[in-house]
């Protein structure tokens, strides 16, 4: 983020670790091809990856304090035969860790998800007891020593209408989501749940709670976007590194026009820094 519009920047080349005062450092990436804005080029897929892998590579070697991302277009790189879910996964799989959590952060709220880029009818296979306790361990565990949460309060949604009512409209809630909250709560996790979703994000309960674990993308985050859209962030718990994200997709209508909002990557930037500040 630039507090003034004519600040120039400085392209530096892979490798120049000289700085400048008051220069924003550009370290270049080359495109295969020349881009066209708003038209994604197949070609340049690989390109994409190298960024990341850049960003990823400086961040592991104490380079970089933290990382944040730009929407990314999924749809050119896998035209460019490259298998690719999303940044989370990737960033996940190349850095080696073992658990990662997706996490958006605004309107007040902090909804982490179970679940993330999978088709509905895959949800609740995906859903098991081991993953979910892993994922709280993960979100109690940043949001003690990202955030400085001394004593993170977590609400569990279910899955199922009613939370299953009691196995009438569903089972992996009683027996799925209710032992890995009972597991957490056994290691010291203040997990709550699980909570039907249709009554979750009411005020009085939200006031109770540091962060929201929602079982699946689509059930979790259009709460959050309605209270933030535009300015929240996504951050991904679990990494070796700070990294934040936007919280929207790429636009491609808007690209070029000059009429895009970066209110959200600015939101993303100023997050980072805050999470990768020495905890006070």
């Amino acid at each position: 983020m630039l507090a003034r519009q004519d600040l120039p920047a400085r392209l530096v080349a892979v490798g120049d670790r000289s700085l400048l005062e008051g220069f924003p450092q550009v370290e270049h990436v080359p495109l295969a091809r020349p881009r066209v804005a708003g038209r994604p080029d197949a070609a340049n897929g690989p390109y994409v990856l190298a960024t990341l892998d850049r960003a990823m590579k400086g961040c592991m070697a104490g380079e970089y304090q933290a990382m944040v991302t730009a929407p990314v277009q999924k749809s050119v790189i896998n035209d460019a035969g490259i298998p690719f879910t999303g940044h989370t996964e990737y960033l996940a799989e190349r850095s080696g860790a073992q658990h990662v959590v997706m996490m958006l952060v605004g309107g007040g709220l902090r909804v982490a998800l179970a679940t993330t880029h999978l088709p509905l009818a895959e949800v609740p296979q995906a859903i098991t007891r081991d993953g979910l306790l892993e994922t709280l361990r993960t979100l109690n565990a940043d949001l003690r020593a990202r955030f400085r949460v001394p004593k993170p309060r977590i609400l569990v949604s279910g899955l199922n209408p009613h939370s299953g009512e009691s196995g009438h409209l569903g089972t992996e809630d009683r027996d799925v989501i209710a032992p890995a909250i009972a597991l957490a709560r056994s290691q010291g996790i203040e997990a709550t749940g699980p909570i039907p979703a249709d009554t979750l994000f009411v005020p009085e309960r939200l006031k109770q709670a540091d962060a929201v674990l929602a079982m699946y993308h689509d059930q979790g985050l259009p709460v959050l976007k309605y209270a933030s859209f535009g300015r929240g962030v996504n951050v991904t718990l679990g990494l070796p590194f700070v990294r934040t994200s936007v919280d929207h997709g790429t636009a491609l209508d808007l690209a070029g026009t000059g009429k895009a909002d970066p209110g959200s990557l600015i939101e993303a930037v100023k997050l980072a820094i805050e999470l990768a500040s020495p905890s006070a």
